[in-house]
């Protein structure tokens, strides 16, 4: 069965998802990218972006279950690109030339633009429509194959309060960002439905996953 799933998705302690003041210089804004650090060491980071060395363990055990089974991907505008990017005919996005996604990928705007084709099998499409219809049009370019949930916090929440997420990798980072963009407002009670897990790793994260029950 074609699953709906968000890995390796980071937080702070305090709930957020990103920071503040997101540019094309700061795409996490004042985060910059500690949410990420414990990603970063990882030996799959190092392998997936042509180094070498890094940790194995509980945190790169974690970070390579990112693609394994993945049809297609579904992201918010801010994920995308910088704020104000739709107004630039030229961007394609944070990651070059040759996007780590591999598969059809979903943007969610309401500046909406032809399709753009990158090299190693990522397309980007622009879509202005509902979670639910998004995930109606990604299940189908998946074929039969799991979709990614990739953020921002915002998309995730929308995806989580809908009920549409099967299962949930959330990292908990131990820093405090105080502003930004949080992951758990308006959820109360949303846990209900879900196998709740923690695993904690020497990094200092801690990792959360809410699978759903019954699954």
């Amino acid at each position: 069965m074609s699953l709906v799933r968000v890995q390796n998705f980071s937080i702070s302690l305090d709930g957020f998802g990103t920071g503040e003041g997101l540019s094309r210089d700061e795409p996490f804004g004042h985060a910059g990218e500690r949410l990420h650090e414990w990603m970063f060491a990882t030996r799959w980071w190092n392998e997936v972006t042509g180094g070498s060395g890094g940790s194995g363990g509980i945190d790169d055990a974690f970070a390579r279950q990112f693609a394994p089974g993945i049809g297609a991907e579904i992201m918010g505008a801010g994920k995308f690109g910088y704020p104000g990017w739709h107004e630039d005919p030229e961007w394609k996005g944070w990651w070059g030339p040759n996007p780590p996604f591999h598969t059809p990928t979903f943007i969610l705007t309401h500046h909406p633009r032809p399709s753009i084709e990158m090299e190693g099998g990522t397309t980007f499409h622009f879509l202005d429509t509902s979670p639910a219809e998004a995930l109606k049009t990604a299940r189908e370019a998946a074929d039969g194959k799991d979709v990614r949930i990739g953020g921002g916090p915002t998309v995730v929440r929308d995806f989580f309060a809908a009920g549409l997420i099967d299962h949930m990798h959330v990292v908990v980072a131990p820093i405090l960002l105080g502003r930004g963009v949080r992951l758990w407002d308006e959820l109360e009670g949303q846990e209900k439905d879900y196998e709740v897990e923690a695993t904690s790793a020497p990094s200092g994260v801690t990792h959360l996953t809410f699978t759903r029950r019954g699954l």
